[in-house]
């Protein structure tokens, strides 16, 4: 075509049908979200999001549902773009590794069907948050927002300046070699055992202690607060009907979460009980942070998710607990969140350039054979 030229807009919508895209799949506490995006990385696409978390039933995560909610919506965005189908799909979910039984069964063949990929990935939530926030690099993720998780990798590239860049990290995962986390080999893991057995220092942790203070002010108990008490019915009504409204709720991980931000307000405003349950929240992700982050002088140490926009109240106590515990890391900004993290895996895989560790339980991968992809 002659340079200056128009494209006529048959050959245009043909080529761009033919550019191959990828899914991003983000399921936590607090909903659900979807990407699209060209193989070529993460937010060139559209994406779409809702509320409602996937149900956990018997199976753990329920696959039926988180279905019902991401193929109309994913099916819509390929419609906007243009195509039907997609290379690859990665699914980042809380609560993967410990009740993704029912997912890992299922989601393959049925995205297989539904979009065509023939590659698929079915990560944790904290695998996605890692690549989202560091990429390929050596270090460890805390990712906090209703509940909270901790992972780190060692990482060994060719020519790795352990770059703490936002630059550096956006490099996606597709280094050159990559080597085994910790002596074990693979990834390292604490917390993100829910929020009835961990999760500690995360949304729904932090809006439960501050809940109960709240609770202990009503009742006239030590260690309770009147503003929190005070903010407690502002949000939800009477305290003495909060157990009747939280405890049907099949969200009630959320909904605890959902307290934590009038936990920060209260801490900003001098009430000593918000600030030491801030405190000990902050004491916990160092611990966790500690417990994951590889003994390398220099190793960046990402916090991702939503609980961290609490701003000072959090993470002024959280610098000081990190330092302290970890005086040869650096605290980094993320790049990108768990959204990002799953389109990045899903490019990756498109690619053949995956190098974070394959895992059984957190980052699962699966070539779909040609009788079960979309025709």
């Amino acid at each position: 075509m002659r340079a200056g030229s128009a494209e006529p807009v048959g050959d245009r919508t043909k080529r761009e049908t033919q550019r191959e895209f990828v899914l991003g799949i983000d399921s936590g506490g607090s909903g659900v979200r979807v990407a699209l995006s060209h193989g070529d990385g993460p937010g060139n696409g559209p994406t779409w999001s809702s509320p409602t978390p996937a149900m956990v039933g018997d199976r753990g995560i329920d696959a039926e549902s988180l279905l019902a909610r991401v193929e109309p919506a994913a099916h819509a965005l390929l419609r906007e773009a243009g195509t039907d189908r997609v290379v690859a799909v990665c699914v980042g979910a809380a609560g993967m590794a410990t009740l993704g039984d029912d997912l890992r069964a299922k989601l393959p063949n049925a995205l297989a069907r539904s979009f065509g990929a023939r590659r698929l990935a079915l990560a944790a939530d904290g695998v996605t948050a890692y690549a989202g926030a560091l990429g390929q690099r050596s270090g460890a993720v805390v990712a906090a927002g209703t509940g909270l998780i901790a992972l780190g990798a060692l990482v060994a590239l060719p020519g790795d300046t352990s770059d703490d860049t936002a630059d550096g990290a956006a490099d996606d995962l597709a280094g050159d070699a990559a080597g085994d986390a910790r002596a074990g080999g693979g990834w390292r893991r604490a917390d993100g055992w829910g929020h009835l057995l961990g999760d500690c220092g995360g949304g729904a942790w932090i809006g439960r202690a501050g809940l109960e203070a709240a609770m202990r002010a009503y009742d006239g108990r030590d260690g309770g607060s009147r503003p929190l008490l005070a903010r407690l019915e502002a949000v939800f009504g009477p305290a003495g009907e909060l157990p009747g409204k939280l405890y049907p709720r099949p969200d009630r991980p959320a909904v605890l979460a959902s307290f934590a931000p009038e936990v920060g307000r209260c801490a900003a405003e001098r009430d000593p009980v918000a600030d030491a349950i801030l405190r000990d929240a902050a004491r916990h992700i160092a611990e966790a942070a500690a417990a994951v982050c590889p003994d390398t002088e220099g190793c960046a140490v990402g916090l991702t998710g939503g609980l961290f926009r609490m701003g000072d109240p959090l993470l002024v106590p959280l610098r000081a607990q990190l330092a302290a515990r970890l005086p040869h890391a650096r605290v980094t900004e993320a790049a990108g969140d768990p959204l990002t993290g799953a389109v990045r895996i899903a490019a990756a895989l498109a690619g053949d350039s995956l190098r974070l560790p394959v895992d059984a339980a957190l980052l699962h991968v699966v070539d779909v054979g040609p009788a079960a992809a979309k025709p």
